[in-house]
């Protein structure tokens, strides 16, 4: 009998798990220590802390560009540590990837940037030749009109501003077909109505498509409004882990060991 017609709701799949996993970089600076979170399907999830608190190195552990010297991270059901390059590859095909300055092919279209997403999914020599096919065209302008950027597709990227530029990085990650998204400060560098606007274009998507979204940021209050689940994290350690709209002012001390500063909120949105 399924879960429907008892009336007990499916619980969400667990898409990464980090198990005891620690991260020293080749300096000797230890980034994460003993973290032990799991993750599910369709959250969405806000990191918060200081600068160097490990926000960053904890969702590039994911997808591996950083990688673990202790424990290990289960991603879709793979350990990471020691995984070999191919499936390395087929782990990364299911996770997109949104960064602060958008890595964005600037002298490309916003149509050629977005099909770049589709490169994982082509045969070597389609992927060496720009070969797209017609069903991979069909999905960037899908997900160009997500986004509501459509009417740029045929634009240079650095003829766009900010806010658009995020936007078409979104889309491209989107052409993945992720199951998991990940953002790193994708907010930093917007002004505070962009920033909101790109918030609530990540959270609508990840509802839509049933995500798991992790998304680092340094203001709180956006965090606050946004996130289903906040991380906080001091020094590589997890010092919060809950609701952000039951975040307390001494949950916020808890992370910043000290009094929250105005620089430490984003502002609100002018709807």
């Amino acid at each position: 009998m399924s879960d429907v017609s008892t009336g007990v709701a499916a619980k969400a799949a667990t898409l990464v798990s980090f198990e005891n996993t620690s991260v020293t970089y080749p300096n000797g600076f230890t980034a994460l220590t003993d973290v032990n979170l799991e993750f599910n399907e369709g959250e969405f999830i806000v990191v918060v802390g200081l600068s160097g608190a490990g926000k960053s190195t904890l969702i590039r552990t994911i997808n591996r560009l950083v990688a673990p010297t202790g424990g290990d991270v289960n991603v879709l059901g793979t350990p990471i540590r020691n995984i070999s390059d191919v499936n390395l590859r087929k782990t990364r095909r299911r996770i997109g990837m949104i960064f602060q300055n958008y890595n964005l092919v600037r002298r490309s279209s916003v149509l050629a940037n977005v099909l770049t997403g589709r490169l994982g999914d082509l045969s070597t020599w389609r992927a060496l030749l720009g070969l797209y096919t017609k069903s991979d065209t069909e999905l960037a302008i899908k997900c160009l009109t997500r986004v509501g950027i459509i009417d740029k597709a045929y634009n240079r990227a650095d003829q766009l501003s900010g806010g658009q530029q995020q936007r078409v990085a979104i889309a491209r990650a989107l052409a993945q077909q992720p199951r998991i998204l990940l953002a790193d400060e994708p907010v930093a560098s917007l002004d505070p109505p962009t920033a909101h606007q790109v918030m609530r274009d990540l959270k609508a998507l990840s509802r839509e498509e049933g995500l798991l979204t992790i998304v680092n940021l340094h203001f709180v209050d956006m965090a606050m409004e946004y996130a289903d689940r906040v991380i906080g994290l001091h020094a590589g350690t997890v010092v919060y882990d809950g609701p952000g709209a039951d975040m307390t002012e001494a949950d916020f001390e808890r992370i910043y060991q000290r009094k929250i500063r105005p620089d430490d909120m984003r502002g609100a949105a002018e709807h």
